[in-house]
């Protein structure tokens, strides 16, 4: 059976370590989708901070990982002296997670990075945000005559329809999500085919 993994990260992993508990090892993870589904392609759904990059949305696809490191090394080598301690700070925890994605990518992960954008609440703070439901179900349907089965870390409900069209088309579709993350929707759709993720924290977990 021909498989695909999408990995919703914000959905799955929300909160970071301190929400699940415990620190994934995502080598451990690719070789799980691999080895207990077969799956032949992981898709991992995510947003980055890009510090003023040049992103083209009608050009690409995904933010380049590499090529944003490398942006924010330069930020940090030749413009560090006019930063604040928190600005290098901010770059730095985010020049970080950049590096994890470039790891992701090296392991095999098919990256679909977008730019977190600023939105302005009511009460006039700012909210960072990198929506990825729409991108995510958009390579579910452009993907859909390639895999029989879809592995689908997300708990999120506004993936329901078309996770519905694709059942209904003969595809099976497993869920592996943190079960107080998943809408009881989602569950009840899975039926049996739902597979918290909490229970392979033995299995998964960063040593």
């Amino acid at each position: 059976m021909k498989t695909f993994a999408f990995i919703d990260a914000s959905n799955l992993f929300y909160g970071g370590e301190k929400s699940l508990g415990w620190k994934i090892d995502y080598k451990k993870l690719l070789g799980y989708l691999k080895e207990k589904y077969g799956a032949i392609e992981i898709f991992y759904f995510g947003g980055v901070e890009i510090h003023d990059f040049e992103y083209d949305y009608q050009k690409n696809e995904t933010v380049p990982v590499k090529e944003l490191e490398k942006h924010l090394s330069d930020i940090l080598k030749n413009n560090g002296k006019n930063l604040s301690e928190a600005e290098i700070l901010l770059i730095g925890r985010h020049l970080q997670r950049i590096r994890f994605y470039v790891h992701l990518d090296k392991f095999g992960y098919n990256l679909f990075m977008k730019p977190v954008k600023l939105y302005e609440k009511e009460d006039g703070t700012t909210k960072r945000k990198a929506n990825c439901d729409v991108d995510m179900a958009f390579h579910l349907m452009k993907e859909k005559d390639n895999f029989n089965r879809a592995i689908i870390l997300s708990g999120d409900g506004d993936f329901l329809p078309v996770l519905k069209y694709l059942k209904k088309t003969g595809k099976e579709v497993i869920i592996l999500s943190r079960s107080e993350r998943t809408a009881k929707e989602i569950k009840k759709f899975a039926g049996s085919n739902f597979k918290d993720f909490q229970y392979l924290r033995e299995r998964l977990k960063m040593v």
